[in-house]
């Protein structure tokens, strides 16, 4: 049976914690999570109620191209103190490493974990693949969120008997339970940082071509902040006529489930996202989502026909799919029904039960080749 169990991350996020909090009460496991940073610059997360022991490191990063590359010497000791063993870890930041050679040199049983696909990491230079063969090569267990990252572990040799799911998830009972009659005041919603690669400017498109096509003004509400705001709002204006713009700012996560449920259609037309947990948070509030094939819900929470649409970038096409779910209720409440029958798989017991698995593996893989 397990004892110790060391995870370590970038920083705290709301949809892992529930996670943690789901593994630390697993019988016979002590989770401890090692944070490199309390919050990341560009995190504007309320958190929830942390129920397992954790440590914040030092906070040491650098920002690269938009990226925070943390380095925490301090994990050594503190995985000393811990004395774990298992060894997670998330990434392949400097301190991630530093957490692998602890495991490698104290011949602790590691576990990588990956949200990761090969899309996401097709740009990787030659000595970014080759540390990833050095430490799969050398580590005892895998863990996947998604078929992408599954696919990506394939694709360096790992056997499907070393893999395991840990899905990214959200809590939907928060979003499944609608009051009664609650008016869709928007055609759409865009949820995410207002980023170039959110894509928040070809969303507006959309919504314009959609105005249209309907032959009326269109409302689309837009939840979350970022740099591209000022540019969103500008073109907007010049479409007064038949477009109606909001923006809701940051959310914290108990307003979510009701700006969701305003809306009718979900746009995530993203140039690159691994997964997209906010396809879980639209799933679970019932909604019908346009993607683009960068995400990596495509194809597996979002199923082209039956929930949504996974569309190329072309505005054409995606309004035409649009104007589909805005004028036929029938198909409409199919989808809507079909968005959360799929994302009933995705929850925090599964993801839990598939991380406390892989570790439980891990262990015992390392203890026979001990022997």
């Amino acid at each position: 049976m397990l004892k110790k169990i060391a995870f370590i991350t970038n920083d705290p996020a709301p949809y892992r914690i529930p996670i943690f909090n789901k593994m630390a009460e697993t019988p016979g496991v002590r989770l401890h999570v090692i944070f490199c940073c309390r919050r990341e610059p560009n995190r504007l997360w309320n958190l929830p109620q942390m129920n397992f022991e954790h440590t914040y490191l030092r906070e040491r990063f650098l920002t690269v191209k938009g990226r925070y590359i943390h380095n925490n010497p301090d994990v050594i000791s503190t995985l000393k103190r811990l004395s774990p063993d298992v060894i997670i870890t998330d990434g392949f930041n400097p301190t991630h490493l530093y957490s692998f050679g602890y495991a490698l040199f104290n011949r602790v049983a590691h576990v990588a974990m990956t949200d990761g696909t090969i899309d996401s990491e097709k740009t990787l230079s030659s000595v970014h693949r080759a540390v990833r063969r050095f430490v799969y090569a050398r580590s005892h267990a895998f863990v996947w969120a998604s078929l992408g990252g599954k696919k990506l572990y394939e694709s360096y040799g790992i056997t499907e008997e070393q893999c395991f799911r840990s899905c990214l998830c959200v809590d939907n009972s928060a979003y499944s339970t609608e009051p009664q009659q609650q008016q869709k005041m928007f055609d759409f919603i865009f949820c995410g940082r207002i980023e170039t690669v959110k894509n928040p400017i070809f969303a507006l498109d959309v919504a314009i071509e959609v105005a249209n096509r309907l032959q009326r003004k269109v409302r689309i509400l837009f939840v979350g902040a970022g740099s591209l705001e000022e540019k969103v709002r500008d073109t907007a204006a010049l479409h007064p006529d038949i477009l109606e713009v909001q923006f809701n700012g940051f959310a914290a996560q108990q307003d979510l489930p009701a700006l969701y449920r305003s809306a009718r259609l979900f746009i995530f037309p993203t140039l690159w996202d691994p997964w997209g947990v906010v396809a879980n948070e639209a799933c679970a509030a019932g909604l019908p989502i346009l993607v683009s094939p960068h995400a990596g819900v495509a194809d597996e929470l979002v199923i082209d026909g039956e929930n949504g649409f996974i569309c190329d970038l072309d505005v054409d096409l995606w309004a035409e799919r649009a104007v589909l779910l805005l004028t036929q209720p029938d198909i409409y409440r199919k989808f809507s029904d079909r968005s959360r029958s799929l994302v009933n798989r995705y929850t925090f017991d599964a993801a839990s039960s598939g991380l406390v698995t892989a570790c439980e593996f891990a262990a015992s893989l390392k203890e026979a080749r001990i022997q």
